[in-house]
């Protein structure tokens, strides 16, 4: 799985991105799981055409010390389809800049 991971957290850093990901993001269904909404604008030519298996998202995992952003653009309505794929360049940025600015505003020095 291709993810981009945030390590070593603290205690407080750690608890600082689950109030940050609970205010900002949709959770998911399990503890730790939250997802990160692909704006419309940036979806792939295959998940345009796939209205039906939106909206796409993100999967955001936080764990005890590490936050991990995978970087397979999700379907909240099926598991199997070609509109699931790993993220384009654009989409691989904006999880990106996402990353920067949820660090940023939280101090993370992780």
């Amino acid at each position: 799985m291709r993810q981009f991971v945030v390590d070593e957290l603290t205690a407080l850093e750690r608890d600082n991105l689950d109030s940050y990901l609970k205010r900002n993001l949709k959770p998911g269904p399990v503890e730790g799981i939250f997802w990160l909404p692909l704006p419309s604008d940036l979806l792939s030519e295959a998940q345009q055409g796939h209205g039906k298996c939106g909206p796409f998202y993100f999967a955001v995992d936080l764990a005890e010390n590490r936050v991990c952003f995978e970087m397979l653009v999700r379907s909240s309505a099926t598991l199997h389809c070609t509109c699931i794929a790993y993220a384009t360049a654009v989409q691989r940025q904006f999880v990106l800049d996402f990353i920067d600015r949820m660090l940023d505003e939280e101090r993370i020095k992780a």
